[in-house]
């Protein structure tokens, strides 16, 4: 296979650089990310995309090495750590297959849509691959990135086999004006036939519009609980909150609920929903809440309605660390909201995709509200990411959920 060419050859250069001690001991324990403020000796100015090497201090040793970016705090992100290597074509097809490998149980289900790379944990941070089907959509959230985007678009070609890539860009990346003649949205090989594109998630039919929908067009990450539910729904009604796309209602509908409302405060996501459903055979009947989840929940409590099972899986509420009061106070409303829904004996199911809200601070806050609103529970499970999310440091690891069966 030829190389492709996407982008005009890019020159890179080397860079040597010493960090601060307490730098030194996370990138010992292989954490991909170097701040600003760590740097406190570098030999030549850096563009986005050099390679740079981190030396020891005190023995001038290979520390790790990594990706310059002028544009970000986090102005190097490591790639490779404790001994050097050629960053080359070679170095890229295997972190590809690396990454592919790891991915092999999950595609032997009935299941043809996942996330191949995951950035930082995948050895390639900023940077997100995932396959609907025959589409590969990379999203890129760095300039670090263009140098090299010839070799890994035809690494991740040739391993998942797909025939259109679509290239997604970060609102950053976008902000700086057209890069390389590219743009968000863009087809940079093959031919896409549809934007949106049907796959399919163990057996069940969905769709992503990976022009422009949200991230790469689908949250592929809750792939396990959305089965999970599926499995808890047969014969049950069943309030799905935020439900963006419908992700949880479809597989309650196609497990069998009698009875699915989807809840959201964006009319278009539940167009989305709806068209999901269709997709599949179901013989539950399915309704749209067009509302805020604070007052749609309050008001359905107001009318007294029940579920057998409800779900609420929110957006992120703590981007930055600021707003980690605030989220945990949401939290804590929205688990206390959700017990007054479960009918008795019925699963509450409550999930944070918050990386600065801790598991085990989410997990006591959303106990903690079930207990306050009057209601006793037993913990039935508590899962975090699917096996194509692979987490290789802390700040990797966002997503947490917990089912809880409500007195």
């Amino acid at each position: 296979m030829h190389t492709m060419n996407i982008v005009p050859e890019i020159t890179t250069k080397r860079l040597a650089v010493k960090v601060r001690p307490a730098a030194e001991k996370i990138i010992k324990q292989r954490h991909p990310w170097v701040f600003e403020d760590s740097i406190i000796k570098q030999n030549v100015e850096g563009e986005a995309g050099d390679l740079v090497i981190v030396y020891d201090t005190k023995k001038n040793s290979f520390l790790a090495c990594g990706l310059y970016d002028p544009y970000s705090p986090i102005r190097i992100k490591l790639i490779q750590f404790k001994k050097a290597a050629q960053i080359n074509k070679t170095w890229f097809a295997e972190k590809i297959s690396e990454a592919y490998k790891k991915r092999i149980p999950l595609l032997e289900t009935d299941t043809n849509s996942y996330r191949l790379l995951f950035g930082e944990n995948d050895h390639l941070p900023g940077c997100i691959a995932d396959v609907y089907d025959q589409v590969l959509v990379i999203k890129l959230y760095s300039h670090i990135w263009f140098p090299y985007l010839n070799w890994i678009v035809e690494h991740l070609v040739a391993v998942s086999g797909c025939n259109c890539v679509v290239l997604r860009l970060s609102r950053l990346l976008q902000s700086k004006g057209k890069v390389y003649d590219l743009e968000d949205g863009q087809v940079i090989y093959g031919t896409l036939e549809n934007e949106v594109v049907v796959f399919r998630e163990h057996g069940v039919l969905f769709s992503a519009n990976v022009i422009k929908g949200h991230k790469t067009g689908y949250f592929l990450d809750h792939r396990h609980n959305r089965k999970r539910v599926g499995e808890l729904a047969c014969d049950k009604t069943l309030l799905d909150v935020f439900s963006y796309a419908g992700g949880f209602s479809v597989h309650a509908l196609k497990g069998g609920a009698k009875k699915v409302a989807s809840l959201d405060i964006s009319k278009q996501a539940l167009d989305m929903a709806k068209e999901n459903v269709a997709l599949n055979i179901h013989h539950g009947k399915h309704d749209v809440i067009v509302a805020d989840a604070f007052d749609g929940l309050q008001k359905l409590i107001d009318h007294k309605t029940v579920f057998d099972i409800v779900v609420i899986d929110p957006p992120s509420f703590a981007k930055r660390a600021s707003e980690i009061h605030k989220a945990m106070i949401s939290y804590a409303r929205l688990a206390e909201l959700g017990s007054s829904l479960v009918s008795p004996n019925g699963i509450l199911v409550l999930a944070s995709c918050s990386s600065r809200v801790l598991a085990e601070d989410f997990f006591k806050i959303s106990e903690e509200s079930i207990l306050k609103s009057g209601r006793k529970f037993s913990v039935l499970e508590k899962t975090n990411h699917d096996i194509d999310h692979p987490i290789s440091f802390p700040e990797g690891a966002y997503l947490k959920c917990g089912y809880y069966r409500l007195d």
